[in-house]
């Protein structure tokens, strides 16, 4: 058999592990997120045992995290230079409208 273990050791083989280290550390981050930080989540037996909790602050606050308020009152376009002057369409609530 031989050379098992450097098969996978190759230059061609970097971007496919770098791409699925990134995707693994996302879906750790958004786990470790949800375990620790979500309102409804009860690790110990005594939250466990406290029922139906009607916390609103707490979820509200849950929802709407650090970034999610920075983008709140952002516009959402990717350009809007090019938008306007190719397209010449208007914002009107979340729709756009053409002139």
């Amino acid at each position: 058999m031989g050379h098992g273990g450097n098969r996978w050791v190759r230059p061609e083989v970097y971007p496919i592990v770098a791409v699925m280290a990134f995707a693994l550390g996302i879906n750790v981050f958004s786990i470790a997120r949800n375990a620790i930080g979500h309102p409804d989540v009860r690790i110990s037996k005594e939250d466990r045992g406290a029922g139906y909790l009607e916390n609103f602050k707490e979820g509200k606050n849950y929802k709407l995290h650090g970034l999610r308020k920075y983008l709140t009152d952002k516009d959402h376009e990717v350009m809007p230079g090019i938008n306007s002057a190719l397209g010449g369409f208007k914002k009107f609530g979340f729709w756009y409208v053409s002139n």
